[in-house]
């Protein structure tokens, strides 16, 4: 379970297609902290930790799955790309974002990006079938961080972004046309379901 809240960019440093995909995450985090098995979301996507090392600079390996690579945005990544990662809460934690589970589910398409005051106003298409779960003043995950939406009109809808996070984030590296990881709230989620039993 995760917060939405990114604690380090990372940065992929190798990929290797075996039976799935293994990619070689650098990290400022100690990985003297990090124990094999250990879940780290890589962008939203919740991933095990197989491998550690510090040499050139701290990193840990993650096996990837083909449903995991068809489901996000990681097909897209390549050596050097920037990522938000986020490590799993422990007991006693501050939940200064929203409960988020790591589980994507589906890839939003940013379709314009505005200067709103100092911040970025970005608006983006879910899936159809993932629309009705998102509601203005809601949470989201995208990428990974926890985000309030402003406005929703069918399958857009619309976030702003402020200078701080696109500092401590890869927020600053979007473009319009990038692909983003989508994990809409668990709670919209569990209501749905509860709906469909009236």
């Amino acid at each position: 379970m995760f917060t939405g809240i990114i604690t380090d960019i990372g940065k992929v440093l190798e990929l290797e297609q075996r039976g799935d995909l293994r990619a070689r995450i650098g990290t400022s985090y100690d990985v003297d902290g990090i124990d094999l098995g250990a879940s780290i979301a890589c962008n939203g996507c919740c991933l095990t930790v197989v491998a550690l090392g510090r040499e050139p600079l701290n990193w840990f390996d993650v096996e990837i799955s083909a449903e995991s690579v068809a489901k996000t945005n990681i097909g897209g990544w390549a050596v050097g790309k920037r990522i938000n990662l986020e490590r799993a809460l422990k007991v006693g934690d501050e939940l200064g974002g929203h409960i988020v589970s790591g589980h994507v589910d589906g890839v939003a398409d940013l379709i314009a990006m505005t200067i709103d005051g100092d911040s970025t106003r970005m608006t983006f298409r879910a899936p159809e079938e993932l629309a009705k779960f998102i509601a203005p003043k809601g949470s989201v995950a995208l990428n990974g961080t926890s985000l309030t939406v402003n406005e929703v009109d069918g399958a857009t809808f619309g976030i702003n972004v402020i200078p701080h996070t696109k500092e401590v984030t890869i927020w600053g590296d979007v473009q319009v046309g990038d692909r983003i990881n989508l994990e809409i709230d668990t709670m919209a989620r569990y209501v749905a379901r509860l709906r469909e039993w009236d």
